[in-house]
């Protein structure tokens, strides 16, 4: 039956289709499980059109909690809390980010870091390595996630700061970009990099993505007039789609301020 049907025709009939349908009809045939597996594929599935937009939830309740929450007139009662597999759970693991109904995650297994794109819907999860920059010292790595907007191509983004012996030196920036369909690590399109004077937050937790970009929170560290350090406050972006960084400044009421900054978009 199938075979009377284009098949570009039955990849949108399954879009539309329910779970745990799309779950069984991956062990149907060959050429449909290797659509629903397909990077295009779990990106630009929305599950039934009956089913609303869900915000994604994360709050602490002395462990970390994860909840689906429905975006329409029942906010905040129509709730899905989100069990992780169980083999992620032996793992001390940090949440990247989450974009298009995928979640970015990571974890380190010895010395290796490892990067979890998952989907949450599918349960369709697939691990890479995160590899350390030559030389053989392991350097803290910096992730971002998110989807290109042309072609839905979920990515990963690693910017790994490249310290001299000296501590007072600014570093030098090396950048490596991930994409599910290759399955590789290449360097990014553009090769502008953030300033060597720009710091991220020590946890990497304050971090926005949305429309295909994502945006750190960032000091600028400059030397003061009295022969200090100062950090004046900054916003660092990385476009998905081009694979360009930029600068966004702050106004100098923000810019100059000590207390802990929330990074937000409205």
């Amino acid at each position: 039956m199938s075979d009377n049907i284009p098949f570009e025709m039955q990849m949108e009939i399954m879009k539309k289709l329910p779970v745990k349908s799309l779950i069984q009809f991956r062990s149907v045939c060959k050429a449909w499980k290797s659509l629903i597996d397909s990077p295009d594929f779990i990106t630009q599935y929305n599950g039934q059109h009956t089913n609303p937009q869900h915000l994604f939830l994360t709050y602490c309740d002395y462990e970390d909690k994860y909840v689906s929450i429905a975006d329409d007139h029942t906010f905040p009662h129509h709730k899905v809390h989100l069990t992780f597999p169980e083999w992620l759970l032996e793992y001390d693991y940090d949440l990247i980010g989450c974009s298009h109904g995928l979640l970015c995650l990571s974890y380190y297994e010895d010395q290796t870091r490892i990067a979890i794109i998952w989907n949450i819907l599918i349960r369709k999860a697939i691990a890479a390595l995160v590899p350390n920059v030559a030389g053989g010292e392991v350097y803290k790595n910096v992730l971002g996630f998110g989807v290109c907007r042309e072609t839905t191509d979920p990515k990963i983004v690693k910017i790994t700061p490249i310290r001299s012996q000296s501590a007072m030196e600014s570093v030098t920036w090396h950048a490596e970009v991930f994409t599910l369909s290759t399955g590789t690590w290449r360097s990014p399109y553009n090769g502008n990099l953030p300033r060597s004077s720009i710091e991220f937050d020590s946890y990497c937790d304050q971090v926005v993505t949305i429309d295909g970009s994502i945006y750190w929170l960032a000091a600028d560290s400059m030397a003061d007039v009295d022969g200090g350090f100062r950090f004046d406050y900054t916003i660092i972006s990385f476009d998905f789609t081009r694979e360009e960084f930029k600068e966004v400044s702050l106004p100098d009421s923000l810019a100059h301020q000590r207390y802990k900054h929330i990074l937000s978009v409205a």
